[in-house]
């Protein structure tokens, strides 16, 4: 009896999916950022987590997944085991260990923050938790880039309404 239950037991773990830490492919049509919810748009400055149960999360921006890491849902993501993530080198897109990366600032990032990965490091250059740490303080180029999307926004809505008024005025001088 005690052979037969070790054997079932071997049998179940040795059965049991090993975890798999390697990047994913992005998936340009499917894929969407876990925190902002917008689509992945270009791998060099997208980031993905892989738990230990190779569920995989995605985000556009490294500050996506620094605001994240700060939720319940990332502690529950994640779980006890390991996590491991991947970020897009800003210059060549190769997928990097995130944790090894090394971050410049003032880089054009699709949600704003600034942020791009680099393999090696070079002057003026950030850890992965030094990272983290400037984001938390709000030292990116979030506010501008916001300050920017409003203005495009206002500035479509201004051009649609000086159209539609236009418009208007025109149909009011054929009457």
């Amino acid at each position: 009896m005690k052979n037969t239950l070790f054997i079932l037991f071997l049998f179940i773990f040795s059965c049991a999916p090993k975890a798999d830490y390697s990047p994913r492919k992005i998936n340009f049509d499917r894929d969407i950022c876990v925190n902002c919810l917008m689509g992945l748009t270009d791998q060099k400055y997208s980031v993905q987590a892989i738990n230990n149960h190779n569920e995989v999360v995605w985000f556009d921006d490294i500050g996506c997944l620094e605001e994240y890491m700060k939720k319940d849902d990332w502690k529950k993501w994640k779980g006890e085991g390991k996590v491991q993530i991947w970020v897009g080198d800003c210059e060549t897109g190769e997928w990097i260990d995130a944790e090894k990366a090394f971050y410049r600032f003032g880089d054009r990032t699709p949600m704003g923050y600034g942020y791009g990965a680099l393999k090696e490091k070079r002057d003026s250059t950030y850890t992965f938790d030094e990272l983290i740490d400037r984001i938390n303080k709000g030292l990116t180029m979030r506010e501008e880039f916001i300050k920017q999307k409003k203005m495009l926004h206002m500035s479509k809505d201004s051009t649609e309404m000086m159209m539609k008024d236009s418009t208007m005025m025109q149909d009011s001088t054929v009457n």
